[in-house]
């Protein structure tokens, strides 16, 4: 099992290249741990500022400060002797042609998945969170969505390789069900009359209890298999400045955790964290929250309510 703390035998920076300062191992096959950290360096369905593309590797250095804390608070448990961890680094393709990136990270999340591993993919922009959904629909079939963002994503207007298209595709693809997903953190214009989803937006978050927020939740999805996905821009830009389309108005940290947190005892079968640009972060602000989010939901993965 790999351990999920820094070794004493090295410096906080030395050697940490993978999540957590997990060792790489690009043949995820050979590996027999219980979840597969995915970096997927894409920005190329960006429409506003680019460098999502080095989300990845900000995320992965951010984390180095997380790994030392055996058991991290709040949580009453360590990790470690909860799950295995593997970095499989990150997900190689050709640039310049999304439509056969698309095809290529479907199938190489898909080979993962069947491992019976769950996935957790660090972005990139969000528009990679279409073709992961697509691997994991193949093996779990139709999925809830609990998706935190300042934006829907659910423009029908413009290229299929759009990281505002996604959730506009993905249900008329059968891969989620409208029914049981929900929007959090929403902040910008969309369609309300059809809208397909379960919204609460930015205002409702930071005005709402979070006991609410959480049974809300949890009403919707039910013990439907669950997707998350995180876009940093959910987070107000004071808290998460290094994305590319900020927008004023949402919540902080501390909230977006809090739910999180309170989440446990869903069905949850894959996860990704998007949009981190660290060309805008300041001291790496985006980045140490987009790892902490990424660890929050390692946690929420493996704990287990008592009945």
């Amino acid at each position: 099992m790999a351990t999920l703390h820094s070794s004493p035998d090295h410096s906080l920076y030395s050697n940490a290249f993978g999540f957590l300062r997990q060792p790489l191992n690009f043949d995820p096959a050979s590996s027999k741990a219980d979840v597969a950290v995915l970096g997927v360096p894409f920005d190329m369905a960006t429409t506003g500022r680019s460098g999502s593309r080095m989300g990845p590797g900000a995320i992965r250095n951010a984390s180095t400060n997380l790994a030392w804390e055996e058991k991290r608070w709040p949580w009453d448990f360590k990790l470690s002797e909860k799950l295995s961890l593997v970095d499989v680094g990150d997900f190689i393709f050709a640039p310049g042609d999304a439509e056969a990136f698309t095809q290529a990270l479907t199938d190489f999340a898909l080979s993962i998945i069947q491992q019976k591993k769950t996935l957790l993919s660090l972005g990139g922009d969000h528009f990679i969170t279409l073709p992961l959904m697509r691997a994991h629909h193949k093996v779990h079939g139709p999925m809830a969505m609990i998706h935190f963002d300042a934006h829907t994503d659910t423009y029908s207007q413009g290229s299929r390789f759009d990281h505002g298209t996604m959730f506009y595709h993905a249900p008329k693809e059968g891969l989620i069900m409208p029914d049981k997903s929900i929007q959090l953190g929403i902040r910008t214009d969309y369609e309300k009359k059809n809208h397909p989803f379960a919204v609460l937006s930015a205002v409702d978050l930071n005005n709402m209890d979070t006991a609410d927020i959480i049974s809300t939740i949890k009403q919707r999805v039910g013990d439907s298999p669950v997707y998350l996905t995180f876009d940093i821009d959910c987070l107000d830009p004071a808290f998460a400045p290094g994305t590319g389309t900020p927008v004023c108005g949402g919540i902080n940290s501390h909230k977006a955790l809090e739910i999180i947190r309170g989440l446990a005892g869903i069905n949850l079968v894959g996860m990704d964290v998007v949009e981190v640009a660290p060309s805008y972060d300041h001291a790496e602000l985006t980045s140490l929250a987009a790892a902490t989010i990424a660890l929050d939901l390692l946690h929420l993965l493996t704990f287990k309510p008592p009945a």
